[in-house]
């Protein structure tokens, strides 16, 4: 069912044969520039005939009314409810460690630059609909955005074909994060409802969020209009293992990412034949009796592998080389060896630390860089969220000590007018 990459004895290994799900991210760029343009140019009118078009239902209006989202909070299951209440606690303990604060550096008497951050003024944030629902992505959504202190919000999420409305626990958990603008609306026409604004949404500054293969294409074509978080892509893990780990553990976190979605992609590296075998093994029973079963089967078949390799030593350098979004490491001294990742969306340290926990508890942020990008790219923070200005301040006695050094820098770059800039209020103090 998985299929296993022998790297043993391979002084050089290629990483490209490590498996990945193809993400054409330039290809689907074509369909869907007309649906962006289009709802460039029509507004609402063009979203409501490509919702019927694409999902199947008629949303005569984007906006969920008020009173339907706290029906929602209303109608929730009360475990559901305290779950993501105690998920909101500790992403924003979490998150408010991340928040930056202003720096004031004196380079001499008379010369201050502020390092200040700001928050965009409003955010549009994307949460996907449609294999499952994700109420939890709305939490690592909002949450890093609130406490970073952004003051607008429009959330967007696909419509259900039943209701002509997000899902039911989507919309509670918005309204249980006081977020009371949320759109039925999906895909690439919801990134270009934030970028282009219609008469129900306005414009937003920065769009947050994961989705399929065409949000991310409208992320990609709209980027520069609006400000984005990444291209996410299907959902990965790794597991860095050696003989102390589990094999029913590491079986069940390979599953539990291959479920979300086809082309979802699940990696175990070790160094031990006989956790090998016997994951490959679980892995099997296991898939039996999952609910969801095909598409973990097609992800398990598509682009996962067992690696096995000489040492854990080899095994860091297949986990950087992949860099994956989710990484565990299942070893003796976990966190020793952990400490020397370089490439990870986010890392998981031990046999009591699974994916699943990061994905709705750890406190942490699940949106995470996809396919390769955590070699070059974080996951999503109050950073995200927030933007650097420096604030220059000068009187004429400091201007006028940097005064000879910008003459001789704007000089030799035959910037004049730059040194006549800093000159002429020079000069005008001698007179």
């Amino acid at each position: 069912m998985i299929r296993r990459i022998d790297l043993r004895g391979v002084a050089e290994f290629d990483p490209h044969v490590l498996p990945r799900a193809e993400m054409s991210v330039e290809a689907a760029l074509e369909a869907v520039r007309p649906i962006c343009e289009d709802v460039r140019i029509r507004g609402s009118v063009a979203v409501r005939e490509i919702t019927a078009r694409i999902d199947g239902v008629d949303v005569a209006a984007t906006r969920v009314p008020a009173e339907t989202l706290q029906k929602a909070l209303d109608d929730l299951d009360p475990a559901v409810r305290a779950a993501l209440t105690e998920a909101i606690r500790r992403a924003r303990i979490v998150h408010e460690a991340q928040r930056r604060t202003d720096t004031t550096v004196e380079l001499q008497a008379g010369a201050t630059v502020v390092n200040r951050w700001v928050p965009v003024q409003r955010v549009g944030l994307y949460v996907p609909g449609g294999l499952t629902a994700y109420p939890s992505s709305v939490v690592m959504n909002v949450v890093p955005a609130q406490v970073a202190g952004v003051g607008s919000f429009a959330v967007a999420s696909p419509p259900q074909k039943d209701t002509g409305l997000p899902h039911p626990v989507v919309m509670a958990a918005c309204a249980l994060l006081g977020v009371d603008e949320v759109h039925a609306v999906g895909g690439a026409q919801a990134v270009a409802v934030f970028a282009y604004g219609t008469a129900e949404c306005a414009p937003v500054d920065l769009v947050t969020g994961p989705g399929n293969i065409y949000v991310a294409a409208a992320k990609r074509l709209l980027k520069g209009i609006i400000g984005i978080d990444s291209e996410a892509g299907p959902t990965e893990i790794a597991v860095l293992a050696d003989d102390s780990a589990d094999p029913r553990h590491v079986a069940a976190d390979l599953l539990s990412q291959a479920e979300h979605d086809p082309r979802a992609a699940a990696l175990l590296v070790t160094d031990s034949l006989e956790l090998a075998d016997r994951t490959a093994e679980e892995v099997a029973v296991q898939v039996k009796q999952a609910h969801n079963r095909e598409r973990i089967e097609l992800a398990l078949q598509g682009q996962s592998a067992i690696v096995v390799v000489d040492d854990i030593e080899r095994g860091l350098e297949v986990v950087d080389a992949w860099a994956a979004e989710h990484l565990e490491v299942i070893t003796r001294n976990a966190e020793e060896i952990a400490a020397r990742v370089h490439n990870a969306g986010a890392i998981f340290v031990g046999p009591w630390s699974p994916v699943s926990l990061g994905d709705y508890l750890a406190g942490s942020n699940h949106v995470l860089p996809t396919g390769g990008t955590a070699r070059h790219s974080s996951g999503l923070s109050v950073q995200s969220f927030l933007k650097g200005m420096q604030v220059i301040t000068y009187n004429r006695a400091a201007l006028a000590e940097v005064a000879p050094h910008v003459e001789a820098l704007g000089g030799s770059e035959a910037l004049h007018a730059h040194v006549e800039a800093v000159r002429i209020r020079v000069d005008e103090e001698s007179q």
